[in-house]
């Protein structure tokens, strides 16, 4: 008996405008609880909202990105509903005049690219926050409340907890590329919800499906897919069947948990937004709007595969952090040895220098240094490994690569005789070495570098040792 996952995701973002999506109060996190809000905010009688036109270009970038048709006329709804954050008693949405529609996301899975549709993206804005204390009781912020949002709404079309995950990091990339939110999940600047049910291959019978909730990670996001899927498998084998239900993820249990089971479809008795007139977008706004946008991820690998001759998987990790591409655009204006650069960067940048999961990275030196350094090895005047270990104190010191050669007399010895002085002494205080060479053991040449290397205490030019030992040994 086979079965079908099917994954759908609603993604809450929201957007780094100076200001709230209706109101002129300050959009930004962090501040004392309830300074940065106002009558319209809080949804006191006569307060009547203005649309934010950052957010919606906002929008227009992140439909642009995403392939969407963005439409010319779009409008705000009412959604009605109780809660405490919700100060007006309803939220300003769009529901079926969104602002963006039929747009995707291509992943890579191990059976090749795959397309993942977006449904829709629609402007919002955002509830308040509840801050529960250790005595019980429950204090309002609504600092939050009227921060601008785009829900993005993908389609039913992930069949897998890993390739929702390599979704919304391909989202996050994206977005964080636009600079149009710093999609920080523990901050709250995105929020995703999954919807997940399953379906038997052979009788067509689907499972209820299950919205989770509270996911504070994407790999939360992959393993609470995982575990309702295999719940779900369960209950359908035993012949067992549940309503439709929310569910929340517990990180420490690994696991979900019931919260409510839904009886009867949501009825938020949406209405239009009286105070709101429609949101028209003319082909003039688009094209204004694009021509101003940053280069997305897939168009920075494609470039930097041209540009700089890397290879697809080089550039995608280099690419995978906008602040990791810019440093090593930086570098290769000072250094054009781009093979040898992306190797560095490979292999003992990505090793010393810590990426955070939101793309952030602390580097303690600028491009020309390091650059200067590849140039240093790159010309013989210190060797590889000196070079490692240079850079590993620039990373942990953020001193200067020439201070550091000096200070620590790395500087590489190229004197043809003062090589072949130490080779004859590293052959004369190994005949057995010689011996073997002779019976044909060549690997015995490795062996008698390394000897001249700590001879010169490393600085020797291993390439010219190399040379003069073969030289040497065959007469």
């Amino acid at each position: 008996m086979g079965y079908k996952t099917i994954v759908g995701l609603e993604i809450h973002v929201e957007l780094s405008t100076k200001t709230k999506a209706f109101c002129g109060c300050e959009n930004a996190y962090g501040r004392e609880p309830n300074t940065c809000t106002c009558p319209v905010c809080l949804g006191l009688p006569g307060a009547t909202p203005v649309l934010n036109k950052g957010a919606v270009e906002r929008a227009i970038e992140i439909a642009t990105a995403f392939h969407m048709r963005i439409n010319h006329k779009s409008t705000f709804s009412r959604k009605n509903y109780f809660y405490p954050d919700l100060t007006k008693g309803y939220q300003i949405t769009q529901t079926d005049e969104a602002v963006a529609n039929d747009g995707y996301i291509e992943i890579e899975t191990d059976d090749g690219p795959k397309k993942i549709g977006i449904h829709q993206i629609q402007l919002e804005e955002d509830t308040g926050k509840s801050l529960h204390t250790e005595n019980g009781t429950t204090l309002m912020d609504y600092n939050r409340c009227g921060v601008p949002l785009v829900e993005i709404v993908s389609d039913p079309d992930m069949a897998s907890g890993l390739e929702a995950r390599l979704f919304l990091e391909k989202l996050r990339n994206t977005l964080r590329y636009l600079e149009v939110s710093d999609v920080k999940m523990e901050e709250g600047s995105l929020r995703c919800d999954v919807n997940v049910n399953i379906k038997n291959t052979e009788t067509g019978e689907r499972s209820a499906i299950s919205e989770v909730k509270n996911l504070n990670s994407f790999r939360a996001v992959e393993k609470a897919i995982d575990y309702e899927v295999a719940r779900q498998i369960e209950l359908m084998e035993k012949g067992e069947s549940e309503l439709r239900a929310t569910r929340r993820w517990d990180d420490a249990e690994n696991k979900t948990v019931i919260m409510r089971v839904k009886y009867t479809a949501s009825d938020y008795r949406f209405a239009p937004e009286g105070d709101l007139g429609p949101l028209f977008i003319d082909d003039e706004w688009i094209e204004k709007v694009r021509a101003g946008m940053a280069e997305l991820p897939d168009v920075k690998i494609a470039r930097f595969m041209d540009t700089y001759g890397l290879k697809e998987y080089d550039a995608k990790v280099i690419c995978g952090s906008k602040k990791v591409a810019d440093f090593y655009e930086e570098v290769a204006k000072h250094f054009t040895d781009y093979d040898m650069l992306s190797n560095w960067f490979m292999t003992e940048f990505l090793r010393r220098v810590e990426v955070t999961d939101e793309g952030e990275m602390n580097v303690p030196f600028e491009g020309k240094d390091f650059a200067y350094l590849l140039e240093q090895i790159k010309s013989g005047k210190i060797n590889n490994n000196a070079g490692k270990k240079v850079f590993r104190k620039m990373c942990e010191e953020g001193e200067k690569p020439e201070a550091i050669i000096e200070e620590e007399g790395l500087v590489q010895i190229g004197d043809a005789s003062e090589i072949e002085a130490m080779v004859k002494e590293v052959l004369a205080e190994n005949p057995e070495s010689v011996e073997q060479y002779k019976a044909g053991k060549d690997r015995v040449v490795g062996f008698l570098v390394g000897q001249v290397m700590k001879k010169s205490r490393g600085k020797a030019n291993p390439q010219m040792a190399n040379e003069m030992l073969v030289k040497f040994l065959k007469q």
